[in-house]
């Protein structure tokens, strides 16, 4: 299982600010190991977002991503103590939920 997400999310006004960190290979299958073979590509493809239930990003990754990806972003709303769910799915079919709590 992948390590946990570290998600920050700071209530500035009346707008939620989210940091996340990912860790993931993010290999772009392009590269070659020592023995000349070309390493599989394995990548993040769809992290989702959600405050209360509703949604509030959806996006899809490609190759080009770097390892370990930093995602920010910001959505209009939140309150002190609501929580923030931040999932991902790779190109292998593996899933990682983490969640955070706005302060």
């Amino acid at each position: 299982m992948a390590d946990p997400m570290r998600i920050r999310a700071q209530l500035k006004g009346d707008v939620t600010e989210v940091r996340v960190l990912m860790a993931h290979v993010m290999e772009t299958g392009q590269r070659k190991d020592s023995a000349g073979n070309v390493v599989p590509a394995f990548h993040i493809q769809e992290v989702t977002a959600t405050w209360n239930g509703k949604s509030v990003l959806t996006a899809q990754f490609g190759p080009a991503v770097s390892q370990n990806p930093v995602m920010n972003f910001s959505f209009k709303g939140g309150a002190k103590g609501d929580k923030v769910v931040v999932s991902w799915t790779d190109t292998k079919g593996d899933k990682r939920t983490d969640e955070a709590v706005i302060s």
